[in-house]
């Protein structure tokens, strides 16, 4: 997978946090310091920043070209970019006081910087592969078993010939029977669940394109993935007890069905069968 040379504005921590679990524990050190203390990272040298994460500074110059940087002074300069985007927000109005508010700010910030590690050209080539597929397959377990479900529906109610089983064996033979020209789409945000990864492997193994959908880079469904579509890392953690870590993972689902089959005439009539399906047994149900 390559990496995007320039995140977008908010996006820097969302890159470094996506690349930050393939790193050896030296390099680590020095994201989670560009992670947790950004502000500080803006006004430092190679030599503070060494210093604060306790490694050397070749450690600091070798962990920003892992992370796709030119160098150190160029995740500084995407870091201080990013800095001055939040101040500009903030000076519109004041923080807000209820949870709500707070849980739909954190929200709006989370999605503005949660396409910081997504490969455009990647996204465009899995929209191609879905389109011209004999067959899809979409697999999530556990957290991403929503989103899953739903995007199958989209493309099953577009027209796709699709299958999203739930039964996990089910998954794995659907998987296996898989031929070159089908299409295995394989949502976990951690990029390790079990389960998931099976599918995705018995695809490959069939010779079936496999496109990941996860919050991390180089996690090992990226790895079996012909595309990986990396997006949200910096969206929520593993502690974070709000309900808010799947939104960018639907977002992306469904830019990614609109790309397929948005627009396609096939597409377009199909949903309207569908449509006058639903409205005729809504009517009965009266």
């Amino acid at each position: 997978m390559s990496i995007p040379a320039s995140p977008p504005i908010g996006g820097t921590r969302a890159l470094l946090q996506s690349h930050a679990p393939s790193l050896v524990p030296s390099e680590r050190r020095v994201a989670q310091v560009c992670i947790d203390e950004p502000d500080r990272v803006v006004d430092m040298s190679v030599a503070d920043l060494a210093r604060r994460a306790g490694v050397s500074p070749a450690t600091v110059v070798r962990a920003c070209k892992r992370m796709g940087f030119a160098g150190f002074q160029r995740l500084r300069e995407l870091l201080i970019r990013d800095q001055a985007a939040p101040a500009a927000a903030g000076a519109a109005g004041a923080a807000p006081e209820h949870p709500v508010e707070r849980i739909f700010e954190r929200a709006v910030a989370g999605i503005n910087g949660a396409l910081g590690a997504l490969d455009f050209d990647a996204f465009d080539a899995a929209a191609l592969g879905i389109r011209d597929c004999s067959r899809l397959l979409v697999v999530g377990n556990g957290a991403s078993l929503a989103a899953a479900q739903s995007v199958a529906l989209r493309f099953l109610t577009s027209g796709k010939v699709c299958e999203s089983p739930v039964d996990i064996v089910t998954q794995h033979i659907a998987a296996k029977l898989l031929r070159p020209g089908d299409v295995c789409l394989a949502v976990s945000d951690s990029g390790m669940n079990h389960f998931t990864l099976r599918s995705a492997r018995l695809a490959a193994e069939s010779g079936a394109m496999v496109i990941a959908i996860t919050s991390y880079g180089r996690s090992e469904l990226a790895e079996i993935a012909d595309y990986a579509l990396v997006a949200g890392a910096g969206f929520h953690s593993w502690n974070d007890n709000t309900v808010t870590g799947n939104i960018v993972q639907m977002l992306l689902l469904s830019a990614l069905h609109a790309a397929a089959l948005g627009t396609a005439p096939a597409a377009i009539a199909a949903r309207a069968e569908v449509f006058d399906e639903v409205r005729t047994m809504m009517r009965q149900g009266a």
